[in-house]
């Protein structure tokens, strides 16, 4: 796969990055990632995994945009209260990069269809809100063969992680939470808050691990550093790393 001229244009401040290069360039270009979520950390994922030149998105979102979402989900406005998030970040989508093939999912992900929305993935970028569907989006994962970039946002505290739990050694999402909050009922942004530049922060650091884990054997950047889980403490601020290893009573990803 080579890059058109308009396109080299386009990202020539990756090509000319040594870490990435042109050859890291290819790889996102040629990458179909997933995104389940498009609320407070889907949103600027979206714009840098737009921005980087990934060249299919996938966006499932079974929410309405409401006027409360402005204040960290800036890919929306005004005009976009009561429309389907996931089609109106497709919008986004088109309006920003007409090259970019993307396609918008209006619905639920669950354990019934994970599998069959997510075939066919690079990589799934996971920023929904609630234990439930991150654990069947990480099963899925599992059972596809595909790697899982997952990231998480309360008040001022976030997480970020690359699984790839279908590998023999390394862990899954399932592995670092248990089995104990496949349950619906979650904490939510209306009951503790959140800081609007503290959802913006996890998105891009999820958008710059998913390109981590897509330019992996085409860039030196390409370090996915599965099981590592990045904890961002915006009030401090801080951060810290903690390692996942992999469960061997895992249901998911060390079944017999």
């Amino acid at each position: 796969m080579t890059l058109a001229p308009d396109r080299l244009d386009r990202f020539a401040r990756h090509i000319v990055l040594p870490e990435l290069g042109g050859a890291g360039q290819v790889a996102l270009s040629a990458a179909h990632v997933v995104l389940v979520g498009c609320g407070g950390i889907g949103s600027p994922a979206l714009q840098y995994l737009a921005g980087a030149g990934v060249g299919r998105l996938t966006l499932i979102d079974d929410d309405v945009v409401d006027l409360s979402n402005l204040q960290r989900q800036t890919i929306f406005g005004e005009d976009d209260i009561g429309r389907p998030k996931a089609e109106a970040a497709a919008q986004w989508v088109m309006r920003f990069d007409g090259a970019v093939e993307v396609r918008a999912v209006s619905g639920r992900l669950g354990g019934d269809n994970a599998a069959r929305l997510l075939e066919g993935a690079t990589l799934v970028l996971d920023g929904c809100d609630n234990f439930a569907t991150r654990l069947a989006v990480s099963d899925a994962c599992v059972q596809l063969g595909v790697p899982l970039t997952s990231a998480a946002l309360g008040r001022f505290q976030g997480q970020v992680a690359n699984f790839a739990g279908h590998l023999p050694d390394q862990s899954c999402y399932r592995c670092f939470v248990g089995d104990a909050f496949d349950a619906e009922d979650c904490d939510t942004c209306a009951a503790d808050g959140v800081l609007g530049a503290m959802a913006g922060w996890v998105g891009t650091f999820a958008a710059m691990h998913a390109v981590r884990a897509l330019t992996e054997g085409h860039s030196a950047m390409g370090d996915p550093q599965w099981g590592k889980v990045h904890l961002l403490d915006g009030l401090a601020p801080a951060l810290r790393t903690i390692r996942i290893v992999k469960d061997p009573e895992c249901r998911a990803c060390s079944a017999a």
